[in-house]
């Protein structure tokens, strides 16, 4: 296993503290379950989708689990850094990080990784509210994923600016 670089660690940093600052700044309360849709998937999608599986599964994971602790929502945070790692990861692993990346398979990882957010989320919710609590909050995660969907025209516009 070889060593990150510089450059690794601080885009792992940057990625995770945008992902962060996305999650906390366009939060939108769910009163049903006092669960909150956010913009933070944005940001674990250009990560994974820019940076690969490690950057992606890390600061997706991270960066949103931190958010989750600062607003209040630490019970929340364990699942967070597993479900947002996983779809970072994911993420990254089917498309991230080649230059050659062909717009089907940015499309396709996107989707999985989806449905990794979405359905790790319901599982979870089905554990802590029940299966109706769960229901009461699956088309906000539906949502957030297509929304998500900005991270891919994120990437595609900065990618080329990074030299990736």
């Amino acid at each position: 296993m070889s060593s990150l670089s510089t450059r690794q660690i601080a885009a792992m940093a940057i990625m995770a503290a945008l992902a962060t600052v996305a999650t906390m700044v366009f939060t939108f309360p769910i009163p049903a379950t006092n669960g909150f849709f956010n913009l933070g998937d944005v940001i674990v999608v250009v990560s994974g989708l820019t940076y690969g599986s490690l950057i992606g599964g890390v600061s997706g994971g991270v960066g949103s689990a931190l958010a989750d602790i600062l607003l209040g929502y630490s019970n929340w945070a364990p699942f967070t850094l597993i479900i947002k790692g996983a779809e970072g990861f994911v993420v990254g692993y089917i498309a991230g990080g080649k230059p050659d990346q062909k717009l089907s398979r940015i499309i396709f990882a996107w989707v999985v990784g989806g449905i990794i957010l979405v359905g790790g989320y319901f599982l979870v919710q089905i554990y802590m509210y029940g299966f109706g609590g769960a229901l009461a909050e699956l088309p906000a995660n539906v949502v957030q994923m297509l929304v998500s969907s900005l991270g891919i025209a994120i990437h595609l516009t900065i990618r080329k600016s990074l030299r990736l």
